[in-house]
């Protein structure tokens, strides 16, 4: 598989917290990095917002390790000041949902994977749902 993901927060919320009913098709998107060559891309500043809502219902060793099982799949965007400067220049009217995409764009993702497809509408990586996403992939 030669495609390029960025993966929401939200779908890696829903697999390490077991969001139901949205778990199935989240893990699947993480599986098809983890497994099957998919190039799945995080954000960096995903981290710190996941750090705080692993934490809500955990405490900081169970978050950590959340943290540390996607480091291990994923890789990661760097966010600098460029990134910063193009997503404040953004058309979407949310900061944190340009800067995804201004990721996305950086490591050329041929999607955005997110439960919030609505908040991408209208750019130029187009976003799909977990399930969407899933219904695509042959891993024969």
């Amino acid at each position: 598989m030669s495609r390029r993901i960025l993966v929401d927060i939200n779908v890696l919320v829903d697999v390490l917290m077991q969001r139901h009913p949205h778990y199935a098709a989240s893990a699947a998107v993480w599986t098809a990095v983890e497994q099957h060559g998919l190039s799945g891309w995080v954000s960096a500043d995903s981290f710190t917002t996941l750090y705080y809502l692993l934490r809500k219902t955990s405490d900081h060793i169970e978050a950590c390790r959340g943290i540390q099982r996607v480091r291990k799949v994923f890789v990661i965007v760097p966010v600098d000041a460029a990134l910063i400067e193009d997503a404040l220049h953004s058309p979407l009217n949310d900061f944190e949902d340009a800067v995804q995409h201004e990721c996305a764009l950086r490591v050329k993702a041929t999607s955005i994977v997110t439960r919030n497809i609505r908040h991408f509408r209208n750019t130029s990586v187009p976003a799909v749902t977990p399930e969407a996403f899933v219904a695509t992939l042959d891993l024969t």
